[in-house]
This record gives structure tokens, sequence and C-alpha cells, in this order.
């Protein structure tokens, strides 16, 4: 029944008064942006394991509510999804879009394109023009086989259908790259440069496509339209990059590293800004997402003006509104539509187009590039990535009238399968070598450390909190000694990869040599915390850091650990513990996350190297770091039980002890005359006993007894100021202190 839209209310009177909720427009939205959400998530939970971009389950999601699933039940289709609920549904969304858009353009760094390699500039030109040739073919089947197809004009027709056929979805093209571990590789440098030129390419294209299907409508068929259109759009362009662009350069410099907070009034005019450039571009008669996009473009990457950006709206927009965006897309989609036959072999058609277009022609290019035959497979089979992008451009047709119903369902499945496949067709075509080491196990005890030979200490220090900075360079410090001991400590960030698009921005902002990505500070670089924190001991400390930033899901982090540990021949690999306690005297103890214990975890059992637990008490922090001249600023005991960790820790401890400002005391534990035990079993004291974490447990290993007396044992002796140590060989029977009390085992 048709409803005048005049005679909408905003909001009802409520139940009480009879009014049903359902029959105003702001309840209505509440209700549909509520069931969107929670489709699209439960999908995206489902899809999980497949590790599968979100953006399949919320395609999947948008198809499964309209008519080609849940809506072939009229009732529920009517009452939910009415008619005259769809524009106000669609502009919510396409406000979500817009800024979507804008943080797209943010991502997209053009200084990086500029410097693109002539690879990925081969590459891309052959990832656009072979499958928009690919698409024009494709259009004239379509015309003489669809029944309504050939109603456009040849000219819309077939631009529409290139551009659909050539665009490589470049966010969801750099989601799964991270997913996959190779977005910092050289295979995943290549990748994203090609698709960063192929997403800008496609964008003129889109805006040529619609310029030539608005000359076409409305009875205007002026081809001087479609002219205006496009010099309006490129003088749009050179004002946000002559104008606009050095404006926001004087706004980013404004809004240094160093303030706690970016004033609110430049973050309220430049989020003004992408809605006036979205109304300025509509009224050009391009679509409103261009101007965002270029708005994005034009903002400096880098600073911090643009992280706070993202950090403000991209978890409402990408979270909340763009899931409208596609269900409205999966709202127009009748899957319905697609009917006999020769409809579905239409279907495998155009896939079998779009795939072999996209995956042979850059398979051709990377090969005379002399890139091996799997990464050049890995490359085409990337570059085919389908995504948002695909559905802005299918719904522009289908608003245009370009595209009917049965073409448009077509195009949408082809882009929802061909993004589909992509990460399961890289994880079986390319498995780079990141698997744990099968190597030696490198151990404290085996490094050299005599008078006239010092093996190379390496350490990598691993911190996913600032405040495990200070801990962690005191303990450091503290394994320096004044005998030339040679040390090389390397600092891995651990940041969680989510959903959120700060993540790949933090990616795009380290220099890619391989992952993960090792870098010497230079200045202007380094604008994180923690980065900045181990600078300053690299100075000061004249200490060889190298830092790198290892972003990865919870689940595989201890794979980069590993990886990393392995590959630069790390001796000890230093975590900090998942528990951390606050210095307020009160003992209160404040738990990280027990998703950072299940990574030390998987590191202790899988680390090619020594593995030490830092359970950080707040005493870094409150005394200066040991230096070579200082007096004594620390008093460390290590508890020697026996088997190979007290080995390591003991071995650690001879190396402390060597530090001028750091006093060692070494206690071991014997058994009493006559009794025999195996092992020291440590057991949870009474206060614990009240502890909600019950998951703990203690193990012992098995010891060989002949192999656990202490050989060594480190005696200073203070004579007229000057430290002086005596390494003195001791037999079978000595001990450090003896106790006089058995542990139970």
């Amino acid at each position: 029944m048709p409803v005048n839209i005049t005679s909408i209310k905003t909001s009802s009177n409520g139940a009480w008064q009879g009014d049903n909720p359902l029959d105003y427009a702001f309840p209505l939205l509440i209700v549909q942006t509520v069931l969107i959400l929670v489709v699209s998530r439960f999908l995206a939970f489902c899809f999980k394991p497949l590790r599968q971009p979100k953006v399949i389950a919320e395609i999947v999601g948008g198809i499964l509510l309209g008519p080609s699933a849940f809506g072939r039940n009229k009732k529920y289709l009517h009452r939910i999804f009415p008619a005259w609920s769809a524009p106000i549904l669609e502009s919510v969304a396409s406000i979500g879009l817009l800024f979507f858009l804008f943080l797209v353009g943010l991502e997209l760094n053009l200084s990086s394109i500029r410097r693109a390699s002539k690879r990925a500039v081969g590459i891309a030109l052959a990832g656009i023009s072979l499958p928009f040739i690919c698409g024009i073919g494709i259009a004239f089947v379509l015309r003489k086989t669809i029944d309504g197809a050939d109603k456009v004009g040849y000219g819309q027709f077939l631009v529409f259908m290139g551009v659909a056929l050539s665009i490589t979805a470049f966010p969801v093209l750099a989601r799964i790259l991270a997913e996959l571990k190779l977005l910092t590789t050289q295979l995943g440098e290549i990748a994203m440069a090609a698709a960063a030129l192929n997403d800008v390419a496609a964008w003129i294209l889109l805006a040529l496509a619609v310029a030539l299907a608005d000359s076409n409508t409305g009875g205007h068929k002026n081809p001087l339209i479609s002219v205006w259109v496009l010099l309006s759009g490129a003088a749009f362009v050179t004002f946000m990059f002559v104008i606009m662009r050095p404006a926001m350069k004087w706004v980013a410099r404004r809004c240094v590293p160093q303030q706690d907070a970016v004033d609110e009034a430049y973050i309220c005019l430049t989020l003004a800004g992408v809605l006036v450039s979205g109304f300025i571009t509509d009224l050009i008669g391009i679509h409103s997402i261009f101007g965002a996009f270029v708005f994005g473009l034009a903002i400096p990457k880098g600073g911090n003006f643009a992280g706070v950006l993202i950090e403000r709206i991209e978890d409402f927009v990408a979270g909340l509104l763009l899931p409208l965006y596609f269900a409205a897309s999966g709202l127009k989609t009748d899957v319905a539509k697609i009917r006999g036959a020769e409809a579905w072999g239409l279907l495998a058609l155009v896939i079998s187009t779009a795939c072999a277009g996209k995956i042979l022609g850059t398979f051709a290019v990377a090969m005379m590039f002399m890139i091996p035959v799997r990464e050049s497979l890995t490359l085409g089979v990337l570059m085919n990535t389908k995504g948002l992008v695909e559905l802005i451009v299918l719904n522009i047709g289908k608003e245009k009238k370009v595209l009917n119903d049965e073409t448009f369902a077509i195009l949408v499945l082809m882009a929802l399968f061909t993004t589909f496949i992509t990460t399961p067709t890289v994880m079986t075509i390319y498995r780079p070598a990141r698997g744990i080491s099968t190597g030696t196990h490198r151990k404290l005890c085996d490094l050299t450390t005599t008078n006239d030979s010092k093996d190379e200490l390496r350490i990598l220090a691993c911190v996913h909190d600032p405040r495990n900075v200070t801990s962690i360079i005191t303990l450091i410090e503290s394994t320096r000694s004044t005998k030339n001991s040679i040390l090389k400590l390397f600092v891995m960030h651990l940041v969680e990869l989510t959903e959120r698009s700060s993540s790949i921005v933090m990616v795009h902002r380290v220099r890619r040599n391989g992952f993960p990505f090792f870098n010497r500070f230079r200045r202007g670089e380094c604008n994180d915390r923690v980065a900045e924190a181990f600078q300053g001991y690299s100075q000061l400390g004249r200490v060889m850091v190298r830092p790198t930033t290892a972003i990865s899901a919870m689940s595989t982090m201890h794979e980069d650990i590993c990886h990393v540990a392995d590959d630069k021949r790390v001796t000890m690999i230093i975590l900090p513990f998942h528990v951390q306690w606050r210095d307020e005297g009160d003992g209160l103890v404040e738990n990280v996350s027990q998703s950072w214990r299940a990574v030390n975890q998987r590191v202790l059992k899988d680390a090619p190297c020594s593995v030490a637990v830092l359970v950080d008490r707040g005493f870094g922090s409150e005394t200066q770091n040991p230096g070579p001249n200082s007096s004594v600023a620390h008093r460390i005991c290590i508890i020697f039980f026996g088997g190979p960790d007290d080995r390591e820790a003991l071995k650690l401890g001879g190396r402390i002890a060597e530090h001028p400002a750091v006093k060692v005391t070494v206690i071991r534990f014997v058994e009493k005359d006559g009794k025999k035990s195996k092992g020291v079993m440590l057991r949870l004291s009474p206060a614990q006993t009240q502890c909600s974490d019950q998951t703990y447990s203690f193990s012992t290993a098995k010891m060989n007894r002949e192999k656990e007396w202490v050989r060594y044992y480190f005696k200073s002796v203070c004579i007229e100021g000057k430290r002086e140590r005596e390494h003195i060989r001791v037999g079978r029977k000595l001990n450090l202190m003896r106790s006089n009390s058995l542990m139970e085992s």
C-alpha cells in the first residue's frame, strides 16, 4: 500500500496510548540498526575461523536480511523493512559511508604511491586494463542476454561494467594481508602499492561513469554535461590540494604529539569539512563520497592530528553506521532474480572472467618483472579482492538505473565470491616459512665469557604497555658490565591487531623492511612513547637498540616473537608478566589481560632460546638505573633449587654481578643429609589461596643430581673503595648458603 512519506512521524506517543513504535521512523530505525548489528556480528563470529574479513559477514548479513532470505516472508519485510523506511535507513547509512571513505583517504598515503616501484606500477596497470577490457566484453553479453539491460546507453553501461571488474578493494586487501602476516613483507608491499594505484584509478573511472550516467538521465542527453562535470571535479581536486592541504598542514603542526589533547574546534571543523566536501561533489554531479575521499587524501599523514581523527570516529563509523550500508545494499539484492540455468551460467561467466582478468593479467606482468611463480600467482589472487568500493560502484549504478535487479544481483554475488576465496587461496598457494624454528636452542650457558673472547649477548625485550618500559630498561642496564661485554637489544612493541583501521595505519607508519621490521631511530620518526623511551636509553646508555612494532592477532602473536628471536639469533627473550602491581601502598593488583598470559605461555613452549618472565612490582620506577660509576643501587637475590632454568638464572646472575652498582646474593637450597627427594614442589601461600584465579599450577623438572652442583660463586670484596671480584672454583659439596630446611616434594 502506498504511503505518503510526509505523513510519517519521527517518534510515537508510546504503547500505553495505543501507538505501535514500528509505525514511526525513529523507533523503527533503532530496531533495524540493532537487528543488523546482531546478524552481522554473529556472522563475523562464524566466519572468524575461516579468517574472512568482516566485510564478508556484513555483505552476507545484508543479503540474508533482504528479499533473498528473510525477506521472502512478506509480513517480516513489510513490518521491519517497509518501503517508506528505505530513504531514512539509506540516509543514515550514507553518512557512515561518507565518513568511512574519509577514513580510507586518511589511510591512503599519496607519497607512498609516488615512491611506488616500477613493478607496483606495472602490476597496477595490468590489474586495471585487462579486467576493464574483460568487463566491456561481458557487458556486450549481458546486454544481449538479460531482459532490460539494453535500455541503457552503451557508454555508461560499458564503463560501469569495466569499473566493477577492475576494482581492487584497498581497505579489505590491507585487512587480509594483516591477518595473513603479509602486510609488511615484500609481497605485501607490492600488493598494497598496486592496490593504492588501482584505487585512485578506480575513483577516476567511477567519476567518469557517474558523469556519463548523469548526462543521459533526467531528459538531458547533452554530452557537454559530462565534460563540465569532469572539469568541475578536476577543479575541486585542485582546490583541495592547493588550498586545503596547506591549511590542514598548519592545523596538524598545531596538534603536536607532546600535547595530551587536540583542540575540539579543529576536530569539529574537520568533520564539518567532510560533509561540505561531500555536498560540493554532489552539487557538481559526482557522488558525495568522492569529496569525502579526496578530503581525506588532503590531510597530512603520520602526524598526531590524523591519528586523533581516526581514534575519534572510526569505532562509531565502522562499528555502527557502516553495517547499515551493507544492509541497505542487501535489501536491494534479490538472488531470486537469477532464475534458470542461463542466468546462473551468466553468474559463472562473470565470476570466471573477473578472476581470470585480474589473476592472469597480474601474473603475466609479475613474471615479466622476474617475481617467482608462487609470489606472482599470489599477487594475482590478492589483487582480485573486492569489497566495499565494489558495492559502492554497484549501488551507484543501480541508483542511476544503469544496472537492473538481475545484473545487480549477479555482480554482488561476484564480489562476495571473489573476496571470500582470497584468504584460503593465498594460504594454499603462499605459505612463507614462518613456523617455529627446529634449530639449536640457544642458552646463556652457551655464551663464551672468558677474558680473551666474549660472545655477543642478544636480548629481545617485548613490551605491550608503556608501564613495562622502566623495569625492562632497569633489568637490561643491570646485565651490562664495564668489561666491554657486547650487548645488542631488540625491542618489540606488541600491538593487538583488531578490526579498527588504526592498527593498519600504525603498520604503515613504520618502514617496511620485511616482517617484523627493524629500524634505527631517526629524529622525527619516533612518535610512540615506547620507542621514545628506548631511544633515550640507547643514547644515554650507549647500548645498540633496534626497535620493532609487531601488530598481530593475540592467537598468533607468539609466532612473531619466536620468529624474530630465531631470525636475530637472540639468546634471551624478556616477557612482561600479565599481572601488574600498582604502587599505591595497598597491594592492589591489576590484571592486564588473560590474553597476554596465553601469549606468554605459547612463547615459553615454542621459543628457540631462553625466556625470562619479568614480574614488575614497581621497583624499577623507584630508583635510578644503575650507572657504571654509581654506588650500589640494586641488591639481587638468586634462588637456586636446581635444573636447567635455575642454571640459566645463575648464569644471568653472573653477568649481573659484574656490574659495579649491583650486589648479587645466591641462595642454594639443598636436601638434608640422608634425605632423598625427586624435586622441589612450590605451593600457594595461605594468602594466595583466596585468589579468584584458580588456574595456576606448579610443576618441577626431573633433575640429574650429578649435574646440579654450583660450580661458581661470586664474592664481592671492597678494598679501599675499589670493587674486585673473585671467581672461586668450588668442589662438589661447597654451597653458597645452606638452608637447614627441606622443601617438601
